[in-house]
């Protein structure tokens, strides 16, 4: 069984025009740190996913989940 953590920090960081370091900051992490979780590297604690979904106001299964999350626009588009 994988115990990968997925989540979508960098697509919620590019909606809101947002640096890794700029969230760092805001969260009070090293902006290592949020490149290491963006990349699946390393899984957050508790704490630090809910301060996540916090920082961008939304709940925890928005940034994070056990599945990978499905590729937007991915699909085909009926005709």
């Amino acid at each position: 069984m994988s115990e990968t953590i997925y989540n979508r920090i960098a697509m919620l960081r590019a909606e809101r025009g947002m640096s890794r370091r700029q969230l760092a900051d805001a969260l009070g992490v090293h902006y290592q740190t949020i490149g290491y979780l963006e990349r699946g590297e390393y899984s957050p604690s508790l704490y630090l996913a809910l301060k996540i979904a916090e920082h961008f106001d939304v709940a925890v299964e928005v940034v994070f989940s056990t599945a990978p999350f499905p590729r937007i626009g991915g699909a085909s588009r009926p005709a």
